[in-house]
């Protein structure tokens, strides 16, 4: 079992101050969460950098990802070093996730940039549940929308700067493996958490 945060932005997005290095330093602090997913706007630049310094500890694992925008609303996707081809509209994501056997998952469907009841018309592969960013009532209108779907809910902070990481997180069942990792989400062998503390909620 694994915890992870799978929403997080650095530098490379222009809306982040969190740096490559200061993430990995959080996550070898961190007494449990050991797994998180860079996620820029629709920029995979900060993805190697993140993966070249966490190399150096055995314990923590980043999952290369992206968030991209799209007209309909913004879509995590994990495990790419690469961006989609454009245009970039909800299908064209999801196929490219599914051809890199990546993960697509619809971020904050009820708040701004979210694609909200939208994305019952795409075959995403979860949906963002827990956002750090969002109120507890958009959370638990994405917690009713992967209900009505039948897709698994998964967790990330959203967070822009150092002090939002990790404020929510995913229990996954899974080793410290990347495709193991994307393969229990999409089995749904993941469960959304709030850390104990966490001001937001």
């Amino acid at each position: 079992m694994i915890q992870a945060d799978f929403h997080i932005h650095t530098i490379y997005s222009a809306d982040s101050v969190i740096q490559p290095k200061t993430l990995v330093d959080m996550l070898v602090a961190h007494s449990f969460i050991k797994v998180a997913a860079v996620t820029d706007h629709d920029s995979v630049r900060g993805c190697r950098a993140t993966v070249e310094l966490a190399s150096a500890y055995p314990d923590i694992l980043i999952i290369p990802g992206v968030e991209i925008s799209t007209e309909q609303g913004d879509v995590v996707v994990l495990g790419t070093y690469e961006l989609p081809p454009k245009p970039w509209t909800p299908e064209v994501v999801a196929d490219f996730a599914k051809s890199v056997g990546g993960v697509s998952i619809v971020a904050h469907p009820f708040r701004t940039y979210g694609m909200g009841e939208r994305a019952r018309n795409y075959h995403f592969d979860a949906i963002e549940v827990l956002n750090g960013g969002s109120s507890q009532t958009a959370n638990n209108e994405a917690k009713e929308l992967a209900k009505s779907l039948g897709l698994p809910g998964t967790a990330g902070s959203d967070a822009h700067q150092v002090s939002e990481l990790f404020t929510v997180y995913n229990k996954v069942d899974a080793t410290l493996d990347i495709d193991e990792v994307l393969k229990a989400v999409k089995k749904g062998s993941v469960s959304a958490q709030v850390t104990r503390g966490s001001i937001r909620f």
